[in-house]
């Protein structure tokens, strides 16, 4: 299964977030017909502008209707810029999954150089064991970007971590180095070229 992150800067109005959530509602039926899911939208908390929004949306295999699905929500009347990046699961998400309702979402992008990947997952999934157990965490995805031109001549790669908080306070504790998850997760910044993140709020499905 692959996905479709769409980073959207929307135009000024009252509630953007539930305008962009009466459109994916509308846009439903053809997203389904061409195979794809609308998995999350997510709006800022802290790091993105109140405009900004993310939509991850899921598809179950290419089809000419993907790219029509996605050139009408990222033409969308109004829509004043919007990114694309084609994603790709690793250890998460399983097929089907769908974040849970509450808390935040930290969305974090790294940069790594393309032959650390496998060892990078693992010493995520390493983390994740103790991270859970320890917290009220739940990683939802680790995905890998398709390279842009600059990856490839750069030999990098590009990986987004959506991860669910209880809040920004969990998200404060956890930053804890005596954990085993900290001493995993220390490994994997050794890897880390550049990374930076925000925080988000899940957006439920407009009626």
């Amino acid at each position: 299964m692959t996905y479709d992150y769409l980073f959207l800067d929307l135009p000024p109005s009252e509630a953007p977030a539930r305008d962009l959530a009466t459109r994916l509602t509308a846009e439903g039926p053809a997203l389904k017909a061409a195979g794809g899911s609308v998995v999350g939208q997510f709006t800022p908390q802290l790091g993105w502008t109140s405009r900004q929004a993310a939509v991850l949306i899921s598809w179950t295999g290419e089809s000419a209707g993907r790219e029509a699905a996605v050139s009408r929500l990222t033409a969308a009347p109004g829509v004043r810029s919007a990114r694309r990046d084609r994603l790709t699961a690793t250890a998460r998400p399983a097929p089907g999954d769908r974040p849970p309702a509450g808390g935040i979402f930290v969305h974090r992008w790294f940069v790594i150089g393309r032959t650390d990947l496998d060892a990078f997952v693992a010493l995520s999934v390493e983390g994740w064991r103790d991270f859970e157990t320890r917290f009220d965490t739940r990683i939802f995805g680790l995905f890998t970007a398709a390279p842009t031109p600059e990856d490839t001549a750069n030999g990098t790669a590009r990986l987004l971590l959506i991860t669910r908080y209880g809040s920004h306070g969990v998200w404060e504790a956890s930053r804890n180095p005596s954990t085993e998850a900290w001493a995993a997760f220390t490994r994997r910044q050794q890897l880390t070229r550049d990374t930076w993140g925000a925080s988000t709020l899940l957006v439920p499905p407009a009626p």
